[in-house]
């Protein structure tokens, strides 16, 4: 955690403090919002579900910087995350790579909320592995609340539940996920339910961001029309492909919880098919912001073996290509000109290998072997 710390020190010098402001801003105006008496959703829009709030709100409370305190909150989820990290029985090089990930990111991992939800849902996993299953689903639920995109791991976390402790605890485990959602969300539903309804459906419906597999490929090849949509650069006449890709995507989460239900119901795999679930609505959904990169860091080195090594070889690939033009050439080079859009369309591919790398099946031999030692 001390390296940790250090490496977050980093981030404030060199080049990783070049235009590292990022979203904060914006979690900033919502902060104050509150903090001067309104409420979210019904006297100010929230781009976020409610459960991101205790992110903006929190570095709001005292005087002082709003950017500064965010930092130490964001830093304090990064800590937490090295600190589950040792909790698992983790492969040897993934905790020395959690200390220094501060450094393979860059200044979006301080400059967004996203550690937030990801040391929920890597709590979660770890509460789910060591059999605590009604902690586990209610840690869950807290980050589906934050961060939509938790809900893939819910199949997952069925499949381990119901074959360890079996339908009875399932159940309860599915009540206090939807316990802790209710608590979160349903009270905003009762003070603003257009304005929530709107937040939500605004995410589902988003159109194709220029960073995925596909704009990528299309900010490549052609010259598409660029427009400015929820915070972010969109491909808005290509509706047609952003959904192919949500089908693409929905397709391979279906085959990776079908894959996990057949096989064994061990803490090694229940991991790597969470990582795998995470990586694949990363790479293959219609939207890839850079910070979503930050769910995948705590995940991909807990996965064993030459897979796991694999995998996060892999993964530092992807954070370095990103770094090299996210957020200093971001708008120069890919968003106004295209001159960079092949780095980000590797970027998409290697994502892509990296969910295959995480997918795929053992072999026979291999299984065996592991059965036996």
């Amino acid at each position: 955690m001390l390296v940790f710390l250090a490496a977050w020190g980093m981030l404030h010098f060199w080049f990783y403090a070049n235009d590292a402001s990022g979203d904060v801003p914006l979690y900033q105006s919502y902060g104050d919002a509150v903090r001067h008496g309104q409420v979210p959703y019904r006297d100010f829009p929230v781009e976020y579900p409610p459960g991101a709030l205790p992110a903006f709100v929190l570095p709001a409370v005292p005087d002082g910087s709003f950017a500064t305190w965010f930092d130490w909150l964001m830093a304090a989820c990064g800590a937490g995350c090295v600190a589950l990290t040792a909790a698992f029985r983790a492969p040897r090089l993934a905790l020395p790579f959690a200390a220094v990930s501060p450094l393979l990111v860059g200044s979006l991992e301080r400059s967004h909320f996203d550690l937030w939800p990801t040391l929920l849902a890597l709590a979660g996993v770890a509460a789910l592995v060591r059999e605590r299953h009604l902690l586990g689903w209610a840690l869950l639920g807290a980050s589906f609340a934050a961060k939509l995109y938790a809900v893939v791991l819910v199949p997952v976390a069925v499949v381990w539940t119901l074959r360890r402790r079996g339908p009875r605890v399932l159940a309860a485990g599915a009540a206090a996920w939807l316990a802790v959602v209710a608590a979160v969300c349903v009270p905003f539903a009762i003070l603003a339910p257009h304005e929530l309804r709107t937040t939500v459906t605004g995410q589902v419906t988003r159109p194709l961001q220029i960073e995925t597999l596909a704009g990528s490929y299309l900010m490549t090849f052609e010259h598409p029309e660029i427009k400015s949509s929820h915070g972010s650069k969109s491909l808005p006449n290509h509706d047609g492909l952003a959904a192919a890709t949500s089908a693409v995507m929905l397709v391979v989460l279906l085959a990776l919880w079908a894959g996990f239900a057949r096989g064994e119901s061990d803490a090694a795999r229940l991991i790597r098919y969470a990582a795998a679930c995470i990586c694949a609505f990363v790479a293959l959904g219609k939207i890839l912001s850079p910070q979503y990169l930050v769910w995948l860091v705590p995940f991909v080195p807990l996965v064993r073996g030459r897979r796991g090594l694999a995998a996060t070889v892999l993964l530092v690939a992807v954070l370095v290509d990103t770094q090299v033009w996210f957020p200093s050439r971001y708008f120069t080079e890919f968003v106004y000109t295209g001159h960079l859009a092949w780095l980000v369309l590797l970027r998409d591919v290697l994502l892509v290998a990296l969910v295959a790398v995480l997918a795929l099946p053992t072999s026979r031999g291999a299984s065996r072997t592991a059965s036996v030692r």
